[in-house]
């Protein structure tokens, strides 16, 4: 299996098991809404993005419509992904 910084598990009832796929800079979805494919619509847009830090560091932020809602940071050689809330959000 090839190795990315972002991976993605998806569980759906459509399947009978996970299914995943990995990313090396950005990972984005965006999740339509509707009866059907001819009726459906734009609901959200999220992604994961990575960037490798000129410190050896690894930054990774999930976004929900272009907006931050975390961010973690893999220092270089740690084993210990560090994470933050945009608790900014939560007091709207």
């Amino acid at each position: 299996m090839r190795q990315y910084p972002i991976w993605n598990e998806v569980q759906a009832c459509a399947y009978k098991s996970a299914k995943s796929y990995g990313g090396r800079q950005t990972s984005s979805v965006k999740v339509m809404v509707g009866s059907s494919s001819s009726n459906s619509h734009h609901f959200v847009d999220h992604a994961v993005t990575h960037r490798l830090l000129d410190n050896g560091d690894r930054s990774f932020r999930f976004l929900v419509d272009g907006v931050v809602i975390k961010e973690g940071l893999l220092p270089k050689g740690s084993s210990h992904l560090v994470t933050t809330l945009n608790v900014d959000l939560l007091e709207h």
